[in-house]
């Protein structure tokens, strides 16, 4: 593609050199540079890809796209500045792939909880509406049956365009993608056309990253802000912030909510070990998934279908036969009727939800037992939240490792330490083990007792100073349940 093509849209603050010329490649990683390559120079936390330029030119690199020109020009190569790179490359991306969003029906899903559910069910639900779909989720990408591994949330904008030119190629009409909180900051999702936006909730998280929970706010509220005029934005304003994510969009404002009159209203009716049941649009429906938090996840997919153009009595009837997605209040039962559950609950939010949902479950004096830890290298101002919800929820918590990364285990476990309660200390252990953890949990249950690990859910890993060791905490249940 010729690179005045690939600049179309990207706003320009000077160019040295011709436009003139075919460009076989874009990377922002200078080890991937080969003869003909845009290499983008983006300022980072850690690194700044300005400092690998001569490198990315060395390498065979015509063309350079950066925020600072070089003091020193080289000939035959183009130079283009521009006052953000991470949103330029977006734009080059996208003009790159041949602009596939504009050639789906892509739908964004943001919020602190309920990102993963939601794109999940979407993606399933049109499926069996007849629809070829693509995901793209924190737990995997998909193209129709195709499962792609996925390591971000929201993939960087060059693999994101080349993902969705991919199911484009396939015949893709739909695509679902989780839309973090990160990805709007970084620019990863410009030069996107979204038919689409829908905002779940939100709750402390990502402090780590983005300081204050206003900016969190904000990071959530710039992607409906980005929303074009042809597109919903449908909010749950049920959530206090809700009708603060569209107060600045220029899409269509819609709403649901449990709650308060909205443009897509539903009604809890009963909730139970055996799945919801709920009333929306004056129809009775049973669902498959447990918890009031995934009541508000169903009807969001339900308004979804519906502004997407589907016959709202054939999505009600699609999506009452779907199950939950991998790792979300997953169930493990053991042959003496232990109930495990393992959830990806790693927010203070998520964890009180889920544990109220089990707390209205139990039907006698079924001991709620809570296995949970804390990530290392993130948000620590929510580790002693997290013990002290599992301390008000659970009969007998566990404190262990999750994730560690490049942090002492023991010192996560001493932050969540500060939030036990002083009247419920002596029911509180703390193992750093996991692998103990859960084994532990199971020794202290008994039939018909409620085991819930929480905080990695579909996660296969436990990254440990840079290396991910294989660990799955479903597999560790049905480990333990069976005495090995």
């Amino acid at each position: 593609m010729l690179l005045k093509d690939l600049l179309y849209k990207v706003s320009l603050e000077a160019v040295a050199g011709s436009t003139d010329q075919d460009i076989r490649s874009i990377t922002f990683d200078s080890r991937r540079v080969e003869p003909g390559s845009l290499f983008i120079a983006i300022p980072g936390t850690q690194v700044d890809g300005h400092a690998f330029i001569p490198k990315a030119i060395e390498s065979g690199a015509s063309a350079i796209l950066c925020e600072t020109m070089p003091e020193v020009l080289q000939d035959g190569v183009t130079y283009i500045q521009t006052a953000d790179a991470a949103r330029a490359m977006g734009f080059a991306a996208a003009n790159f792939h041949g602009q596939p969003s504009s050639k789906l029906q892509l739908v964004g899903v943001t919020g602190t909880n309920g990102k993963t559910t939601t794109v999940t069910l979407l993606f399933r639900l049109f499926r069996a509406l007849g629809h070829r779909c693509g995901l793209i989720s924190t737990v995997q990408n998909q193209i129709e049956d195709e499962v792609i591994p996925s390591t971000h949330t929201t993939p960087d904008s060059l693999s994101l365009n080349a993902l969705l030119a991919q199911m484009v190629n396939r015949g893709c009409t739909h695509v679902f993608m989780e839309v973090s909180s990160h990805a709007v900051v970084q620019e990863r999702i410009a030069g996107l056309q979204f038919a689409g936006g829908i905002f779940t909730n939100i709750t402390h998280d990502h402090l780590d990253f983005h300081k204050t929970f206003d900016a969190y706010i904000k990071a959530k509220k710039g992607f409906f802000d980005q929303l074009p005029k042809q597109a919903f934005a449908l909010v749950n304003v049920d959530d206090p912030r809700g009708r603060v994510m569209v107060q600045n969009t220029v899409a269509r404002r819609e709403t649901y909510s449990l709650e308060t009159g909205a443009s897509f209203r539903g009604r809890l009716l009963s909730d139970s070990i055996f799945g919801l049941e709920m009333e929306i649009d004056s129809q009775q429906v049973h669902f498959q998934l447990i918890g009031n938090f995934n009541a508000y996840n169903l009807l969001g997919v339900y308004g979804a279908a519906c502004l997407l153009g589907e016959e709202p009595g054939e999505v009600l009837t699609q999506l009452s036969g779907l199950q939950p997605p991998p790792g979300r209040f997953e169930q493990v039962i053991s042959p003496e009727h232990i109930v495990g559950i393992v959830d990806y609950a790693h927010t203070p939010d998520a964890l009180k939800n889920v544990l109220e949902t089990i707390s209205e479950l139990r039907q006698g004096n079924e001991q709620i037992i809570t296995v949970v830890g804390c990530g290392g290298n993130r948000d620590a101002t929510k580790r002693p939240e997290m013990a002290k919800i599992a301390c008000q929820y659970a009969d007998r918590v566990i404190l262990t490792s999750d994730n560690p990364r490049n942090e002492d285990p023991l010192a996560i476990l001493a932050d969540m330490e500060k939030g036990i309660p002083a009247q419920t200390a002596a029911v509180v252990e703390i193992l750093p083990d996991r692998h103990e953890a859960i084994r532990r949990a199971v020794l202290l249950a008994q039939s018909h007792d409620v085991i819930l690990v929480a905080g990695k859910g579909h996660e296969t890993y436990q990254e440990v100073k840079g290396v991910k060791n294989h660990f799955d905490d479903r597999e560790e249940l049905r480990l333990a349940f069976s005495g090995h």
